[in-house]
C-alpha cells in the first residue's frame, strides 16, 4: 500500500534490505571549524585528504567560512578520527556540530570530578525514556545528549542530573553558539596586534633607508662606519627587521613548512621565499661589508619588513571583510529570544504558575506566554489569544499577519499587540528558524560549478609563480652580466645582481592565489544571505548558477498561480427548493470528505446558513467517497450526490441542457463545476474557484520581458487550465493539463532535450518529481515538506514575485562572481609581467617588492569587498511597482 501510494505520485519505490537500512541510518554529518587555511590550495588539499578516509561519503571544505562539512559512516570512522586527519594535514579542527536527525543538546555539569560520577549521570539519563546517546567531556564538564524531542527534553535531563547523588551535581545549558564569532574576533585581534608590532619596527626601518638619508645631520650619523664599510644605518635596519622577519612573521614560516611537508605549496610559501630572499641577501651584503675594506653593501631590509607589514595589514582587512559575508547566519541565530515565559496549567486550562526559563529549555507541548513586543520562543499552536505577528524576519513579508486560536506561529517572529498562549509543537533543531539556519549554512558550504575553475588553477598556481620568479631573476641577472642593457638602467644604490633579485622577489610576492579562491565563495555567501533576508532560500552555488541561466519556467496551477484556497462563488438551482434546506443537505454530505473542494462547499454552506463553526449538521448514512468523482450519502432519507458530470452519468442521472450550459460557462471562467443531485434528480450546480494570485499576470509579463518562456503544467482539466492561462497571459500551446506527476517530470526532460534551462515552480507532493528533474526547482514555502525538500530554491512568502527575485538575485550574484574572476585573473595577468619588469626598458618603471606585496594584499581585500557590495541588492523596480499598486497577497 505504501509503495503504491509513492508510485502514484511519480516516484519509484523498492523495499530496502536490512543491510541497506542500517547503512542509511548510520550516515551522519559533521561540521568542523578549520583554522590555518590561507588559500585555495589549503582547502582543496584538505578536501582531498578527507575524501580518501574510509567511511567518509562526502567532504566539502570552504575557504571563505573556514569550515568543513563531512558526511560519514560512524560505524567505520569516528569524528575524532576526522579531527586527527585534519591535524595531520597541518590544520586545527574544532567540532561545531555532529550527529544525525535526532535532537541534541549540550549541558554543563558542575561537581563531576571522576569517571564514577560520569557513570552515575549516564545511568540516570539512560533511565529516561527517549534518551538515545550520551557523551561526556570530563575536562570541559560538557555533556552531550541526543534524544527524541517528542518524548523528553532538556528540563528532564537537568532534573535527573540534579537529583542524582542527593543533589551534588548542578547542570545548565552549556554556553555555546559563539565559538565561530569568538574565533573570528581572536583572529582579528591576532592580525591587528601583529600588524601594530610590525609597524613599530618597520617604520624606523623605512625612515632610516628612505627618509633620513636625505637629512644632512642624520645622514652623517647613519653613514658612520662601524667595521670596514659597514654603517650604523645598516646595523640598525638589520636589528629592527630581524624581529619582523622571524618573530612577527613566524606564522608564514609555520604555514609554509606545513604546506611543503604535506606536498603542496600555498600563499605562505611565496611570502616566506620572497621575504627570505630579501632578508638573507641583505645579511650576506652587510656581513661582507663588515669583513671587506672595499665592498660597499646595499641592503633590502626595508623590503622584507615592509612586505610582511603590508601582508599583515591585508590579512587583517580580509578577515574583517570576510566576517561580514556571513552576517546573515549571525542575524538569523540572533532572532531566537534568550528567555521564554513557561506556563503551568491545570486540567481546565487555568494558569497556575509562570516561570521565566532559557528558551533552549522549552520542550514539546509546553505552553509559552508571549506578551506584546516580545519574540515567539518556538514554533507552536496558538491556544489562547489573538494578535498581529510581524514575520518579516523569517518570510520577508513586511505586513503583520493576524494570528488567533488554532493558528500556527513561527519561532523568532515578533508579537506586536496581543497576549498569546502558544503550545510548543517544534523545538530545538526542529524549529523553522533552526532549519533555515542549517539550510543557509549548507548553502554557503556548497560549491558552485564555476568554483572548479579556481580549484583547478590553485593546484599549479604557486609552483608556476615560483618558476616565473626564478626565470625573471636569472633573465635579468644574465642580461646585466652580458651587458644586454645600458648600465644607466641600474639604480645608483644597486648592481645588476640586486636589480635582478628585486625583480624576482616582486614577481613572487605580487601573485595572489587568495583572490582567485575567494572570488566565488564570498559572492555565494553574500548572495544566499541576502536571499534569506528577502525570504528566498537558495540552496547553494549550484542552485544560483542554474537559476541565473533559466530561460523557461513551468508553473503548477493550484497553489502556485492560484491562491490554493478554493471558494464557492456561485450556486444555480434548477428546481424550486428552500435554499436553507439545500445548503444543509450538501454540507452534511461533504462534511465527511477531506477533499479541498468538499471543505470549500461545507464552509460556504455554513456561512450562508449563518452557522457557527461548531454547529452540528444532520447525520449522513451510507456515505461513500468516489475518488476523482465526488461523494454520495443518505440524509433525511434522501440520496444526495455531489460530483462531476461523469459521476452523474454513472449514477444514471439525466443532465438538463441548462446544467450543461452552466458547466460550460463555469469552466470557461476558470472555475470548477460541481453538480448536485437529490433522489436521482439534478437540482443545481455549484461554481468553485481557486482565485488567481493578483500578481500572476504581471509576473508572467515581466518574465516575457526577461526573455523567459512561461508554461502551465497541471493535473486539472483542460478547460480550467486554458482559462487560467488566458488570464495570466500564457499562450495556449504552452499549456499541459490532466498531467500526472511523472508526466510533469517527463515534460521537464523534454524541454531540457530541446536545449532549454528549465525551472519548475510548484507546491505539492505531485510536483516533487518535476522539481527534482528541473535545472532549478522552486518550491512555494506554503507547500508540502516533500516539495520543499526536493527544490533548489524555497520561496518563504509563497509570492510569485519572489520567482523574479530569485532569478534576478542569481544573475546579479553571478555577474559579481564573473567580475571577481575578471579582477583576480586580470590582476595576476597584469601584475606578474609588470613585477617582472616588462615596462622597465621603455618607461624605467619597476614595482619594488614592498609595493608588490601591498598590491597582493589589496587584491584579496578588494575581491571580498566586491562581493560585499551584493548586500546593497535591491529587487527589480518592476516588483516595487507591483507593491505600490497594492497587489500583494497575504
Amino acid at each position: 500500500m505504501i509503495r503504491e501510494t509513492i508510485e502514484d505520485v511519480g516516484f519509484q519505490a523498492n523495499k530496502l534490505s536490512e543491510e541497506e537500512m542500517n547503512h542509511e541510518r548510520s550516515s551522519q554529518v559533521c561540521r568542523i571549524q578549520v583554522n590555518g587555511m590561507t588559500c585555495t590550495s589549503c582547502s582543496t588539499t584538505l578536501e582531498s585528504a578527507l575524501q580518501v578516509i574510509p567511511g567518509v561519503q562526502k567532504a566539502r571544505v570552504a575557504l571563505a567560512t573556514q569550515e568543513a562539512e563531512i558526511c560519514y559512516d560512524p560505524k567505520i570512522v569516528e569524528c575524532n578520527q576526522l579531527l586527527e586527519a585534519i591535524g595531520n594535514t597541518g590544520f586545527e579542527g574544532i567540532v561545531i556540530s555532529t550527529g544525525g536527525d535526532s535532537s541534541r543538546i549540550l549541558l554543563k555539569v558542575d561537581g563531576v570530578d571522576t569517571e564514577n560520577c560520569v557513570k552515575l549521570i549516564q545511568n540516570s539519563l539512560l533511565a529516561l525514556q527517549g534518551v538515545q546517546e550520551i557523551d561526556f567531556d570530563l575536562q570541559l564538564k560538557k555533556l552531550s545528549v541526543s534524544y527524541a524531542a517528542d518524548v523528553t527534553g532538556p528540563r528532564d535531563f537537568i532534573r535527573a542530573i540534579e537529583s542524582t547523588e542527593s543533589g551534588c551535581f548542578k547542570a545548565c545549558i552549556f554556553p555555546q553558539g559563539r565559538e565561530r564569532e569568538e574565533h573570528r574576533q581572536h583572529e582579528i585581534r591576532q592580525y591587528h596586534k601583529a600588524f601594530i608590532w610590525s609597524l613599530v619596527f618597520t617604520v624606523p626601518v623605512f625612515f632610516t633607508s628612505m627618509v633620513f638619508m636625505y637629512i644632512p645631520g642624520l645622514k652623517n650619523v647613519l653613514e658612520t662606519k662601524v667595521a670596514n664599510l659597514l654603517t650604523v644605518g645598516q646595523v640598525l635596519r638589520w636589528a629592527l627587521s630581524t624581529p619582523v622577519q622571524f618573530i612577527i612573521g613566524r606564522k608564514f614560516y609555520v604555514g609554509a613548512y606545513i604546506a611543503l611537508s604535506h606536498g603542496y605549496a600555498n600563499m605562505d610559501v611565496l611570502i616566506a621565499l620572497g621575504t627570505n630572499a630579501a632578508y638573507f641577501y641583505s645579511v650576506y651584503s652587510v656581513l661582507r661589508a663588515a669583513t671587506s675594506p672595499t665592498f660597499k653593501a646595499s641592503d633590502f631590509f626595508e623590503t622584507s619588513s615592509m612586505l610582511i607589514s603590508f601582508i599583515l595589514l591585508g590579512k587583517y582587512l580580509e578577515v574583517l571583510a570576510r566576517g561580514k559575508t556571513s552576517e546573515a547566519i549571525a542575524k538569523l541565530m540572533d532572532l531566537a529570544p534568550k528567555t521564554a515565559t513557561l506556563l503551568t496549567l491545570d486540567d481546565k486550562g487555568n494558569v497556575l504558575n509562570e516561570e521565566e526559563v532559557d528558551s533552549r529549555l522549552i520542550q514539546m507541548n509546553d505552553v509559552i506566554k508571549t506578551i506584546p513586543g516580545s519574540k515567539v520562543a518556538c514554533d507552536g499552536l496558538v491556544i489562547r489569544g489573538q494578535s498581529h505577528i510581524n514575520e518579516s524576519m523569517i518570510t520577508g513579508e513586511s505586513r503583520p499577519v493576524t494570528r488567533k486560536t488554532g493558528d500556527m506561529v513561527i519561532g523568532g517572529t515578533l508579537n506586536e499587540n496581543g497576549v498569546l498562549h502558544i503550545k510548543a509543537t517544534r523545538v530545538g533543531s526542529e524549529t523553522a528558524l533552526s532549519q533555515i539556519v542549517r539550510l543557509v549554512e549548507s548553502a554557503q558550504m556548497a560549491k558552485a560549478p564555476v568554483q572548479r575553475f579556481a580549484d583547478h588553477i590553485s593546484k599549479y598556481f604557486v609552483p608556476i609563480v615560483i618558476a616565473l620568479s626564478f626565470c625573471t631573476w636569472v633573465s635579468w641577472f644574465l642580461a646585466g652580466t652580458l651587458n644586454a642593457y645600458p648600465r644607466t638602467w641600474i639604480p645608483s644604490s644597486m648592481d645588476s645582481f640586486e636589480l635582478a633579485l628585486q625583480f624576482g622577489i616582486s614577481v613572487m610576492v605580487v601573485a595572489c592565489p587568495c583572490a582567485l579562491g575567494l572570488a566565488t565563495p564570498t559572492a555565494v555567501m553574500v548572495g544566499t544571505g541576502v536571499g534569506a533576508s528577502l525570504g528566498v532560500l537558495i540552496k547553494g552555488g549550484q542552485a544560483l548558477e542554474s537559476a541565473q541561466e533559466v530561460n523557461c519556467i513551468i508553473f503548477d496551477k493550484t497553489g502556485t498561480l492560484t491562491i490554493g484556497k478554493p471558494t464557492v462563488v456561485n450556486t444555480r438551482l434548477f428546481k424550486t427548493m428552500v435554499p436553507q434546506e439545500f445548503y444543509e443537505l450538501i454540507a452534511a454530505a461533504e462534511v465527511n470528505s477531506d477533499h479541498p473542494l468538499a471543505k470549500a462547499i461545507v464552509e460556504y454552506a455554513k456561512k450562508l446558513r449563518g452557522s457557527e463553526e461548531n454547529l452540528a449538521l444532520p447525520e449522513a448514512s451510507d456515505f461513500e467517497s468516489i475518488t476523482g468523482h465526488g461523494v454520495k450519502a443518505i440524509i433525511y432519507n434522501k440520496e444526495v450526490i455531489l460530483g462531476n458530470k461523469s459521476l452523474m452519468m454513472e449514477q444514471g442521472i439525466a443532465i438538463p441542457v441548462e446544467a450543461e450550459q452552466a458547466l460550460a460557462e463555469t469552466e470557461g471562467q476558470a472555475q470548477t463545476g460541481i453538480l448536485v443531485s437529490i433522489d436521482k434528480e439534478l437540482i443545481g450546480v455549484l461554481s468553485i474557484t481557486d482565485p488567481l494570485k493578483p500578481e500572476a499576470p504581471e509576473i508572467i509579463s515581466i518574465l516575457k520581458s526577461m526573455n523567459v518562456e512561461s508554461m502551465i503544467v497541471t493535473g486539472d482539466n483542460w478547460g480550467t487550465a486554458n482559462a487560467i492561462a488566458k488570464q495570466v497571459g500564457i499562450e495556449r500551446k504552452n499549456v499541459v493539463a490532466e498531467a500526472k506527476p511523472e508526466q510533469k517530470a517527463e515534460k521537464v526532460k523534454e524541454l531540457q532535450d530541446l536545449g532549454k534551462v528549465v525551472a519548475m515552480v510548484g507546491d505539492g507532493v505531485n510536483d516533487s518529481p518535476a522539481l527534482v528533474a528541473a535545472d532549478a526547482g522552486i518550491a512555494i514555502g506554503a507547500g508540502t515538506d516533500i516539495a520543499i525538500e526536493a527544490a533548489d530554491i524555497v520561496l518563504m512568502k509563497s509570492s510569485l514575485k519572489d520567482v523574479i527575485t530569485a532569478i534576478d538575485l542569481s544573475k546579479k550574484t553571478f555577474r559579481r562572481i564573473h567580475l571577481n574572476y575578471f579582477w583576480a585573473l586580470g590582476y595576476n595577468l597584469l601584475g606578474i609581467p609588470i613585477a617582472a619588469g616588462v615596462l622597465f626598458p621603455s618607461t624605467h618603471f619597476r614595482l619594488p617588492p614592498w609595493i608588490a606585496g601591498a598590491a597582493m594584499a589589496a587584491s584579496s581585500v578588494s575581491v571580498v569587498c566586491s562581493s560585499l557590495l551584493l548586500k546593497n541588492y535591491k529587487k527589480p523596480k518592476k516588483l516595487n511597482t507591483l507593491d505600490l499598486q497594492g497587489i500583494t497577497v497575504e
